[in-house]
């Protein structure tokens, strides 16, 4: 069923029937299937997944084609709009509790499985069971320093100075945000290139921030437990900051070719929700990960 025309504020639209869940479904099939072969050494896995990417990339290319198209035509009312918000809101609630599972896991490990094991509260006696020489010290590497000694890697310098990139880049999609309501082309334009900018230069710096962390101080996934939680979460953070660049680059494009208004612009505002999000977590990072 279709409805081409824009209809009063109760309404909603009702967009054609779309070949686009179907390609979804088929990328992720296999890149899934992919993975699971290469894991298991079958030489057709890797060009699963890259099949699976590819058609991923398509499939986002050409379903937001659609919606844009059709947000251009004025096919979306006030309640299409609301619907958008939730879904985002919810998205980014999900990740929140993404997140959240990680840093209960660290808190877990820190506060509560490492004290144990080092002989403290009423499931102490594992220290004498398991391991009586492990002494319950964070960064912490396991019985028996798993994986070799390792330098925990420090919160000043790089940390820090990914700290200031980020909120920097915080206050520019504001700035752009800004610009954007007031209708000013070149705000919107420019605050969002720097806003693109410093998530680069952010990725940048924590690529050398891991290069550095291998090559200098023998951290590394094998470093324990501590080398396990320190990259599982700052490396979900980069894959999301990488994420959130990309995004803010399709919007930068979008908004060279004028798509936003100050009353329409909701993948906009979606996208700076995210970015928000981002900055946040990384605040948490930094404090738990880094700092503490």
């Amino acid at each position: 069923m279709s409805s081409a025309a824009h209809h009063g504020p109760t309404d909603y639209y009702i967009p054609d029937s779309s070949p686009w869940p179907i390609v979804a479904m088929l990328s992720i099939f296999l890149m899934l299937s992919g993975t699971a072969l290469t894991i298991n050494a079958v030489g057709a896995g890797v060009w699963m997944v890259l099949a699976g990417f590819v058609l991923l990339m398509v499939m986002f290319y050409g379903w937001f084609s659609v919606v844009i198209k059709e947000n251009l035509a004025d096919r979306y009312n006030e309640q299409v709009d609301s619907s958008f918000r939730q879904g985002m809101f919810w998205f980014i609630a999900s990740e929140v509790f993404f997140f959240l599972s990680f840093f209960g896991a660290l808190y877990y490990i820190r506060d509560i499985a490492l004290p144990w094991l080092g002989g403290e509260g009423y499931l102490g006696v594992t220290h004498e069971i398991l391991y009586k020489q492990f002494e319950a010290m964070w960064p912490s590497a396991g019985p028996g320093q798993l994986g070799g000694e390792f330098k925990p890697m420090g919160a000043w310098g790089i940390p820090a100075l990914n700290t200031l990139i980020l909120l920097t880049s915080g206050a520019t999609v504001t700035w752009a945000h800004w610009g954007l309501k007031e209708h000013n082309q070149k705000k919107l334009v420019r605050g969002l290139a720097a806003t693109i900018a410093l998530g680069l230069i952010f990725v940048g710096m924590q690529a050398y921030e891991y290069y550095h962390a291998y090559g200098e101080l023998n951290l590394t996934l094998k470093s324990g437990v501590y080398g396990s939680t320190f990259y599982m979460l700052t490396g979900f953070h980069g894959f999301h900051v990488t994420m959130g660049t990309v995004m803010l680059m399709v919007i930068l494009v979008r908004a060279m070719k004028s798509h936003f208004s100050p009353h329409n612009h909701f993948a906009f505002e979606a996208v700076a929700w995210y970015w928000h999000f981002v900055d946040v977590v990384w605040l948490g990072l930094f404090v738990f990960v880094y700092w503490l």
